[in-house]
């Protein structure tokens, strides 16, 4: 005679493998959801009429300053292709970068060099300087920046952008462990739900296919993007 399975048997056997699912991988993929949502929220925001505001902060990569020998930061191409090219003309651009700047400097900074704008987004690019630090500073450099994030989601309505630093040359040696920073930055998106524009990954990937070492052209031969650094990756990542 054949028997049937009971309908609470079948329950408490999806129950189970739901039970396994959320073992097996529980955060990593909700978190990876939510960073694709945080960017898609971004995004979304070209198809509305109301104007944003852009902050876009960081260290001398972001500031720009004498770095580009007049040419201009990838804040300035990004606020041309914004601002120009897509005709948002009511769109608000603000660089808020400091040359030497480190993510617990910025975190003091923050009424002044963030929250007082208001802004729709905030796009941050930081660690350079702070991976002087060396395997020893990486976790005051997480906490530094989880602090960060944290501020600036409980203080502001603000999408969150941030970016892992470009990579380096062999010369600046003493930002060696610049990699591990940038992984942490990837961690730390990933954790909080934030977008992340990887500018880490986007670089090396290009020092991949190129049969020169591309790092030197676009590069002023130690830790800064030069000017065609600056409207590369870095302006092609800021596109919509």
């Amino acid at each position: 005679m054949k028997q049937h399975t009971s309908p609470r048997l079948f329950r408490q056997i999806a129950l189970l493998v739901l039970l396994l699912l959320l073992i097996a991988c529980p955060s990593r993929l909700l978190a990876q959801k939510l960073v694709s949502e945080e960017l898609g929220k971004i995004k979304e925001l070209y198809d509305k009429t109301e104007p944003i505001v852009w902050v876009i902060t960081g260290n001398s990569i972001t500031h720009g300053n004498f770095l580009t020998h007049g040419y201009r930061s990838y804040a300035e191409h990004f606020a041309e292709r914004t601002r120009s090219e897509m005709a948002r003309f009511r769109d608000v651009v603000i660089n808020t970068g400091v040359a030497g700047d480190t993510v617990p400097k910025l975190t003091n900074d923050l009424d002044h060099r963030v929250l007082r704008f208001k802004p729709t987004v905030v796009s941050i690019m930081m660690g350079m300087n702070d991976s002087a630090a060396g395997p020893e500073g990486r976790e005051k450099f997480r906490a530094s920046y989880f602090k960060l994030v944290n501020r600036l989601k409980s203080e502001s309505d603000s999408l969150i952008l941030l970016h892992t630093p470009n990579p380096i040359t062999s010369t600046a040696v003493r930002r060696s462990d610049l990699p591990a920073y940038a992984q942490i930055v990837r961690e730390v998106a990933q954790d909080r739900g934030v977008s992340l524009c990887d500018q880490d990954k986007m670089w090396r990937e290009h020092l991949e296919l190129s049969k020169s070492n591309l790092i030197y052209l676009i590069g002023d031969g130690t830790i800064h993007p030069n000017r065609w650094g600056m409207c590369s990756s870095h302006t092609i990542s800021a596109r919509p």
